[in-house]
């Protein structure tokens, strides 16, 4: 009996060894996933579709930093998005903001623009140096989120802001995951990107 109990021992012993390695590594590749390239994570998506709020939940969660490239922009050049598109016009600040793109800090969770992953050359720059996420929202949801949004110069005339949001899907169909934005909960969307990472 004695032996018996010794055996069993240590076999339970050993299956808490191989599970404990298999916990490890899974941890190990989750780390690995979300620590590659330059960004960790980048969330693209439409106008309205929660980027900034569920970035900085996934940030939290996660503990990284977050950013939020259209304030990065603003801190840039010291004046706002609105003002940029009313002055220079919508091709100046497309520049801008690849420039900004391109020395966003590294490390964290980051934000992009509605139409920011639009750019071909901003989707190359990210190409196999980040983890893209598309918050696939709703028309009728990103429609009432932005609904007198003084600060965002695509959305004032909604014709042109209907037109936008059908001609950027195929763009937005390139990321690397794609999250149905179903809830204005934020947390629900950030366990579907962890789910998905």
């Amino acid at each position: 009996m004695l032996v018996g109990r010794r055996l069993d021992e240590q076999a339970s012993g050993k299956r808490f060894v191989v599970m404990a390695w298999q916990y490890l590594l899974q941890v190990v590749e989750v780390f690995l996933k979300v620590t590659e390239g330059p960004f960790v994570i980048v969330l693209v998506g439409f106008m309205g579709s929660g980027k900034t709020t569920v970035g900085r939940e996934l940030a939290r969660q996660l503990e990284l930093p977050f950013a939020d490239l259209d304030y990065l922009i603003e801190i840039a050049e010291r004046r706002s998005i609105a003002d940029i598109f009313a002055h220079d016009g919508e091709a100046a600040f497309r520049d801008i903001e690849h420039r900004e793109l391109a020395r966003a800090i590294p490390g964290g969770v980051l934000a992009l623009g509605g139409g920011a992953y639009v750019q071909e050359r901003n989707r190359e720059l990210l190409r196999g140096r980040a983890t893209v996420v598309w918050l696939d929202v709703p028309f009728e949801r990103a429609l009432r989120r932005v609904a007198g949004a003084g600060h965002r110069p695509l959305a004032k005339d909604p014709e042109k802001f209907a037109e936008l949001y059908a001609a950027r899907r195929s763009a937005y169909a390139e990321a690397d995951a794609t999250i149905l934005i179903t809830s204005d909960d934020p947390t629900t969307a950030v366990a579907a990107i962890l789910e998905a990472l």
